[in-house]
């Protein structure tokens, strides 16, 4: 055998002899990991309501099923809880075949946005207006190429939803305002930031 694999296999053998009480671990947690992934590929094409019927069940095996050690408790616990996290849009792809159902997917569904607006704008960096209107605008830039909408389409359904977005985009560019002003004028914006403060503290 030539010294290069001798080696290789040396090391390879000192790194599972080492590492060998940590692979029942490994073997276990893969295994729900696994079943995990293989239930949200959805080769069986379930509505979003099957989906997570049967992964709620995963989670339940998952939480009850007996440990072998506590890593291995800690990780499938850290594993339960981030999953949580994402559970309110975890599904809805499964019933919308034009949702982005993947990271990669959704990358891709951005990266379109990005490239149409360098095209347009020659900037190689988002613009101003894609940092704070980005929630409006790269959905708008995106849905507004696969389909063309009409005056009444546009209109909003839920006004509240409506007036409540405008205040968020709006409290976002005044943040962006203010962020120009302190750039351009660091003293002035600050001498006017005191008096306010000043102001505010005097009693009535």
């Amino acid at each position: 055998m030539p010294g290069e694999l001798e080696r290789m296999l040396t090391f390879l053998t000192k790194g599972l002899t080492e590492t060998a009480a940590l692979w029942p671990d490994v073997e276990q947690g893969y295994a729900w990991v696994h079943r995990a992934a293989h239930l949200l590929s959805n080769d069986n094409k379930l509505s979003a309501t099957q989906v997570c019927q049967t992964y709620e069940t995963l989670l339940a095996e998952m939480e009850q099923a007996p440990t072998s050690s506590e890593l291995l408790a800690t990780m499938l616990s850290t594993f339960r809880k981030v999953t949580a996290s994402y559970w309110p849009g975890l599904f809805h792809c499964y019933d919308h075949v034009d949702l982005p159902r993947t990271n990669n997917d959704l990358e891709q569904y951005f990266g379109s946005a990005r490239y149409h607006e360098r095209r347009a704008t020659g900037r190689k960096q988002a613009s101003p207006g894609v940092v704070i209107r980005g929630a409006v605008r790269v959905v708008a830039s995106v849905a507004s190429r696969q389909h063309p909408f009409s005056g009444p389409e546009l209109y909003p359904t839920d006004l509240t939803r409506w007036h409540t977005l405008r205040s968020e985009l709006n409290h976002r560019h005044e943040a962006r305002r203010m962020q120009y002003r302190f750039r351009k004028s660091p003293e002035q914006y600050l001498a006017a930031l005191e008096e306010k403060l000043s102001k505010e503290r005097l009693p009535p």
